[in-house]
C-alpha cells in the first residue's frame, strides 16, 4: 500500500511533497558550482515555505556574500547567528566580513569589543579578533577624520564657473586635496565638473575616480572621445580593475617576461593612460592589439623602428599628450 503524502498550501500556493527539499538541494548544488545567482534564487524560493536550518542559512549567507548582495547576506547571517550555530565563530567572522563590506566599521569594532568583554572568544581566536577590532577602529577613525576634513573644503572653488576658470594644473591641486576629504557633500558640484564639455579629460577622470573610491551613488554622464556613457560611480570599477585593462596587462606581462625594464615602462604607461580614457578604456581597439602597440611604442621610444599599427600608436601618443598635465 502506497504511503500518502499530504499536499501543503502556502498562501494559496500548492506545494507538492518534496518540492522544498528539491529546491534546497538544487540551491546547494548551484552554490557548490559557484553559480551564486542561481543558488540565491533557489534559496529565496525555498525559504518562502520553510524555516532555514543552520546548514541552509550558512550556505545561503555565503552565496549572497559571493554575489555581493551584502545587505541580504547580513540579514541571513543575523538569522543564522540567532540559531546559535555550532560553527558560531565561522558565522560571526562572515557576519563581520559582510559588515566591513558595508563599511560599518564602528559596528564591527563594537561587536568584537562586546565579545571580548564577555569572554566569549576562545583563546585560539583571541589574537585574530583583537587584530580585527584594531583594524576597524583605525578605519573608523580615519573615516571620521575624512568627514571632519570636509569643513576645510572651500566649496566656492568647486563652483563650475570658478573651477573652469583655473588652469589645469591649479585644478589638479584642488582635486589632489580632495583625496583625503569626504566628497559626498560636494558630489553635485563634482558631477557638474565631470559632465561639462570644457573639463580637461584627465581632471574629469580623476574626479570620477574620487566618486568611485568613495562609492558615491548618483548618475553621472561622461563624454569624451566623441562617446557618451551614463554610469553610477558606486557600481563602477577603478581603472586598473576594468576588464580591458586586465586583458591588456595580462598580454603585456606574458610578452615581456624576459624584458623587465620594458615591462616596467609599459605598465607605467597603461596605468597612466587608463586614467585619461576612463571609463571607456581603449575604445574599440582589440586588447591584444593594444598590448602589442604599447610594446612597439616603448621600443620606438628606445630607438627601435619596426612595423606597427600606426592608428593605435597615434591614439597612444594622443593619450600621452593628454596625461602630460600630471607632470606640470
Amino acid at each position: 500500500m502506497k504511503k500518502k503524502h499530504s499536499i501543503k498550501k502556502f498562501e494559496n500556493v500548492v506545494m507538492f511533497p518534496g518540492t522544498v527539499e528539491r529546491l534546497l538541494t538544487q540551491a546547494h548544488t548551484y552554490a557548490e558550482n559557484y553559480q551564486y545567482d542561481l543558488a540565491n534564487e533557489a534559496f529565496a524560493e525555498a525559504l518562502k515555505y520553510t524555516e532555514g536550518d543552520e546548514m541552509t542559512l550558512s550556505v545561503y549567507a555565503y552565496s549572497l556574500y559571493e554575489a555581493r548582495a551584502y545587505e541580504q547576506a547580513k540579514v541571513i547571517c543575523e538569522e543564522l547567528l540567532a540559531l546559535g550555530p555550532v560553527m558560531y565563530f565561522e558565522a560571526m567572522e562572515l557576519y563581520l566580513t559582510i559588515s566591513m563590506q558595508l563599511r560599518e566599521f564602528k559596528q564591527v569594532e563594537k561587536i568584537i569589543e562586546t565579545l571580548l568583554d564577555e569572554g566569549a572568544i576562545p583563546d585560539e581566536q583571541l589574537e585574530k579578533f583583537q587584530r580585527l577590532k584594531n583594524l576597524n577602529s583605525e578605519i573608523a577613525q580615519n573615516k571620521l577624520v575624512q568627514q571632519q576634513s570636509h569643513e576645510e573644503i572651500d566649496v566656492d572653488v568647486l563652483s563650475l564657473a570658478h573651477f573652469l576658470s583655473l588652469t589645469p594644473n591649479e585644478q589638479l591641486v584642488i582635486v589632489h586635496e580632495l583625496t583625503t576629504a569626504n566628497v559626498r557633500p560636494v558630489a553635485e558640484q563634482l558631477k557638474a565638473i565631470v559632465e561639462h564639455e570644457d573639463t580637461n579629460m584627465f581632471i574629469q577622470s580623476l574626479i570620477l575616480i574620487l566618486l568611485v573610491e568613495q562609492e558615491v551613488s548618483m548618475l553621472v554622464t561622461v563624454k569624451k572621445f566623441e562617446r557618451e556613457m551614463t554610469i553610477n560611480p558606486a557600481e563602477l570599477e577603478l581603472p586598473t580593475k576594468m576588464p580591458q585593462f586586465q586583458q591588456v596587462s595580462s598580454f603585456i606581462i606574458e610578452a615581456l617576461e624576459q624584458e623587465p625594464s620594458t615591462l616596467e615602462m609599459v605598465e607605467f604607461l597603461i596605468s597612466k593612460h587608463a586614467i585619461v580614457t576612463y571609463p571607456f578604456e581603449w575604445l574599440d581597439f582589440d586588447a591584444e592589439d593594444v598590448a602589442t602597440s604599447y610594446i612597439d611604442y616603448v621600443r620606438m621610444m628606445f630607438g627601435k623602428v619596426q612595423e606597427m599599427d600606426y592608428e593605435i600608436i597615434g591614439f597612444l601618443q594622443q593619450l600621452e599628450e593628454l596625461t602630460e598635465l600630471q607632470q606640470m
